[in-house]
């Protein structure tokens, strides 16, 4: 209890109070499509944010977290955000300290919950992956626990797949990761047709109900297909979030990697084949996308706690009810002690995280002053805006020409939208005249900023380290001074 609860605590202090969880741009248009579906009673078929794709096809996939995000900032604001996601991220990491405790000591769930969110902390977001954290973690610790009684999973754990995906397209590693221990299961069981063919009936249904139930969204089929849909989009390395992991600079995700390696090879750590060939999938992925090392992050250690455990205490013959061999503690708190002050600690963060007000501020996905200083006559006219800063202007009721739904605006629209950001002709005078754009905002990198600052008509009327405002000069009348000089380079951040 005491690993575990103050893991919890630990996560959810630092999702209260760490300005990384509002980093991300597109948290401010779950927050918004929550809000919409709880005012229409439904969920939306056809988008009704942007003026370039207005009654277009759009499903929110996720439209489950953003129901919840949206009543949690309905209830406490944007602290009442932060709150459920820290309580989310914690209560998946109490699962994991769980998890590893059947095999190992205070010493070894601290290390391995150190590494954990080594690779986590930087997408610590508020977004819908950490609210279905908790349910990866619980899935997955489910598996482990079947397969240790040597017995296919229960059927009413399939039924958490009717939540999971209408949370997140996570559920998709929920179903994919039901295959290597199946396969496990088949191998491992006696040589006899009998028990071979128990192992497929078991594991077989149990993967043919939990992919059906999967279904039950408002996409249907289509959800299963569209993670892979999306996987195959050309315009992915332009966003941050799914360029691959790079080691020119050291990076907390690498040197997880390498003392995981490091000690794995010390202590002679043997993983079972199957489990190994997830582990492998689940680094390639993380190599592949760094978005996917969030996923790495809270699977490693579920999968690798038992050869762990067992390298450690080979004498062990399974999970430890009782205290490790090797560790007897001379003396030891009473739980309804260590309850009592966990509770009070997790009351604490929330108190005071309710107290204080919690305050947006600018970054390089958020524009929060800039957006602040465009004149009321701008903001419903048609804007042309960074990629990033669509979630903001959505969330503020500005119809964006853009926002962080690349799915549904597809390759052809991004790269247009790309070359129109940098300043390529004839794109910029195309987009201009087809969309009659009134004003910009966009980061002072953009190669369009310096265009208009040239361009006849056009004048910049604020500017701050982070966004560039311009206006046509038919748009405002009477035209407001600049508000600031140019700007210095921003903080490097997602497009």
């Amino acid at each position: 209890m005491g690993v575990a609860g103050a893991a919890a605590i630990v996560l959810l202090a630092v999702a209260a109070f760490s300005a990384r969880v509002f980093i991300d741009g597109d948290t401010n248009w779950h927050v918004a499509s929550g809000r919409w579906i709880l005012e229409h009673h439904t969920v939306p078929l056809t988008d009704p944010f942007s003026f370039t794709f207005a009654g277009k096809p759009w499903i929110a996939h996720e439209w489950g977290s953003e129901v919840l995000m949206a009543l949690a900032y309905l209830a406490g604001g944007w602290s009442g955000v932060v709150l459920l996601i820290g309580a989310a991220g914690g209560g998946a990491y109490a699962m994991i300290a769980r998890e590893l405790r059947l095999w190992m000591g205070p010493a070894g769930q601290i290390i391995g919950l150190g590494l954990s969110f080594a690779c986590l902390q930087p997408f610590l977001f508020a977004r819908p992956h950490i609210l279905a954290a908790p349910l990866l973690v619980f899935w997955t610790s489910r598996l482990l626990a079947a397969r240790r009684a040597g017995k296919a999973p229960p059927l009413e754990l399939a039924l958490l797949m009717v939540l999971w995906a209408n949370l997140h397209a996570s559920f998709i590693f929920g179903l994919g990761i039901i295959g290597p221990f199946a396969a496990e299961a088949f191998f491992g069981a006696p040589n006899t047709i009998r028990a071979k063919l128990g192992v497929v009936r078991g594991w077989g249904v149990f993967g043919v109900i939990a992919t059906a139930l999967s279904l039950a969204t408002p996409h249907g089929i289509a959800g299963l297909e569209f993670p892979f849909w999306v996987l195959g989009m050309k315009v992915l390395p332009n966003i941050l979030e799914w360029r691959s992991a790079t080691f020119q600079q050291p990076t907390l995700f690498e040197a997880a990697l390498l003392i995981t390696l490091f000690l794995g090879l010390w202590r002679g750590v043997r993983v079972p084949p199957f489990r190994l060939v997830l582990l492998v999938a689940l680094v390639h992925m993380a190599l592949q996308h760094v978005r996917q090392e969030a996923i790495l992050a809270v699977l490693a250690p579920v999968l690798l706690a038992e050869p762990f455990g067992r390298a450690m205490n080979p004498v062990r013959p399974g999970p430890r009810v009782v205290a490790p061999v090797g560790w007897t503690p001379a003396w030891r708190v009473p739980s309804v002690l260590v309850a009592s002050v966990l509770a009070a600690g997790a009351v604490a963060v929330v108190v005071a995280r309710l107290a204080i007000p919690l305050v947006r501020t600018d970054n390089g996905n958020v524009p929060v002053t800039a957006l602040a200083h465009v004149p009321p006559q701008l903001l419903g006219q048609p804007v042309f805006n960074e990629y990033a800063f669509g979630g903001y202007l959505i969330f503020k009721g500005v119809k964006p020409y853009i926002d962080g739904r690349a799915d549904m605006y597809g390759d052809g629209w991004v790269q247009q939208y790309l070359a129109v950001a940098g300043g390529a002709q004839p794109a910029v005078d195309d987009a201009f005249k087809r969309w009659n754009i009134r004003w910009t905002i966009l980061s002072p990198r953009e190669p369009l900023v310096h265009m208009l600052d040239t361009r006849p008509g056009w004048r910049r009327i604020y500017a701050d380290a982070f966004a560039v405002v311009h206006a046509r000069a038919d748009a405002v009348n009477p035209f407001p001074p600049p508000t600031s000089p140019s700007p210095p380079s921003p903080p490097k951040g997602a497009r």
